[in-house]
């Protein structure tokens, strides 16, 4: 396996968010004092989360060979580059990896709570493998993948936080809106179209959501516009039904995530910690032009 099949299959253009996601994940526990998170669980959620990540995408690959081969032959497994057999091996092997460093972080650090964060991160390695396995087929799917990004959320929280609080859980929720509308139409991306657009109003829940909150000072404000401007140009090229507008879309989406991030973290009152977060938004775009984000 070649370095760059090993980002590739990683889709390591998009992990930017998931340490946006860890932080938002942090701050909505109530772990994070004044602006500033703790140095070392983030390190280690940061690493747990990536290991999580990568592994959920090499499981996708490989349990999606046979209709890559038919609609993405230039993929590392289909296209004979790399065997299915170890980009399964590389997958599993990640997830207790970043099992096994939550488990670490909950023993290892002041103030975390033992195996919680653990037992949070079993349960979003078994979601993951299940969207993987089934995602083709089921139509529940985009809610699925919500799922895996909330599990990032939860699992961040409890490493610090025995009892998460409804803060979490509700912004938590709104993600999962936000990527029900976006794997809605990554679901879609080899179609070069998308067919129905009814569920894309699961994005509009974040800005119903978070505008009566980012309206309260001028960096929740520019925040706010950032993301609306955003994702209402990412679904004008998903209105306009072109081949590459679809893909172009979903990768804008993913990293658009990160302005979803911040604007969460601002609603705790973090909101210098939430607009160094939001550089995680233009940090993606650039990693996207050289790593397909999808």
């Amino acid at each position: 396996m070649t370095l760059r099949d090993a980002l590739l299959l990683g889709r390591v253009s998009n992990l930017p968010t998931v340490l946006t996601n860890v932080l938002a994940g942090l701050a909505l526990a109530g772990a994070v004092t004044g602006d500033v998170p703790p140095a070392l669980p983030v390190l280690g959620l940061w690493l747990a989360m990536v290991l999580m990540y990568v592994a959920g995408m090499y499981l996708n690959d490989a349990f999606d060979a046979a209709i890559d081969a038919k609609e993405r032959p230039e993929r590392p497994i289909p296209s004979g580059r790399v065997p299915a057999r170890t980009v399964f091996a590389a997958g599993f092997a990640m997830m207790g990896l970043a099992v096994a460093v939550l488990l670490g972080l909950g023993y290892g650090v002041s103030g975390a709570t033992g195996w919680h964060g653990a037992a949070w991160g079993l349960a979003l390695a078994a979601v993951i493998v299940f969207y993987d396995r089934f995602h083709k087929n089921n139509p529940l799917s985009p809610v699925v993948m919500g799922l895996c990004r909330l599990g990032v959320y939860v699992t961040s929280g409890a490493v610090l936080s025995a009892t998460l609080p409804p803060d979490l859980w509700i912004g938590a929720g709104v993600l999962v809106c936000y990527l029900v509308g976006l794997t809605y139409a990554a679901k879609q991306e080899t179609l070069g179209r998308v067919t129905n657009q009814w569920p894309l109003v699961f994005l509009a829940v974040p800005v119903a959501y978070l505008a009566p909150q980012a309206i309260v000072g001028t960096s929740g404000l520019v925040l706010f516009a950032a993301f609306v401007v955003w994702t209402f140009r990412c679904l004008r090229l998903l209105a306009r039904r072109q081949g590459p507008d679809v893909p172009m879309a979903v990768t804008g989406l993913i990293a658009g995530m990160c302005l979803l991030d911040a604007l969460l973290i601002g609603s705790t009152g973090a909101w210098t910690l939430a607009v160094a977060v939001a550089f995680g938004f233009p940090i993606t775009l650039a990693f996207q032009k050289f790593i397909p984000g999808t």
